[in-house]
């Protein structure tokens, strides 16, 4: 993709610094630690934060952030709504933030088996990435065909 130039719009490095420095949380830092890393922001309100920015590619790393947090568990997440979103936004997002919001999609969809079907309806009704060139031997990334690769490869263990 295209980089952007800056505007006068985009927040300066003291102001990102400011609003992580406002996420911090010792309490996460010490969990952190634990597992040999410093960072003390929490993630969650990070994670809803990007989301909830006007920027598509804020956004899409807050999508990013969360089909992470999918495939390991490290949140409580309230799939259905997320599902809500994604049907109610991706069709007319960007396409740099379909792409992540797409990945949450199969994501849920491979990990979250009771949602699933839920998951292959809103891709197939949607659509998005459909007719995206996918070479031989490779998975597409249109959401149906994702997961149901993903979970026969998970079967076939």
């Amino acid at each position: 993709m295209p980089e952007t130039a800056p505007t006068d719009t985009d927040p300066t490095l003291a102001e990102i610094r400011a609003e992580l420095a406002g996420m911090e949380d010792e309490g996460m830092r010490a969990v952190n630690e634990r597992h040999g890393d410093a960072h003390s922001v929490n993630l969650t309100a990070l994670r809803r934060a990007w989301i909830a920015d006007p920027d598509p590619v804020v956004a899409s790393a807050g999508w990013a952030l969360t089909s992470h947090v999918l495939r390991k568990g490290e949140e409580e997440l309230d799939v259905p709504a997320v599902l809500d979103v994604i049907e109610a936004q991706m069709a007319a997002a960007s396409e740099r933030l379909q792409w992540a919001m797409n990945e949450t999609l199969a994501t849920i969809g491979i990990e979250v088996p009771e949602l699933r079907e839920r998951a292959l309806a809103i891709g197939e009704r949607l659509g998005v990435l459909r007719d995206y060139p996918t070479p031989a031997g490779c998975t597409s990334p249109f959401a149906p065909a994702w997961i149901a690769e993903m979970v026969r490869r998970r079967e076939e263990g």
